[in-house]
């Protein structure tokens, strides 16, 4: 589970510097950043509660 979380992390990591540097990309950054911080949180909650 813990493999999941962080591959999804770093795809989610790459898009969002991808949409930073690739110009008229910025809504690829949006949506990366955005679906880093919910799999982070999420990441957290399933290991905290084991």
């Amino acid at each position: 589970m813990l493999k999941l979380v962080l591959v999804l992390l770093a795809v989610w990591l790459v898009l969002s510097i991808l949409g930073l540097v690739i110009e008229g990309l910025f809504w690829l950054f949006v949506i990366g950043a955005v679906l880093f911080v919910a799999t982070a949180v999420w990441g957290w909650v399933q290991n905290r509660t084991r």
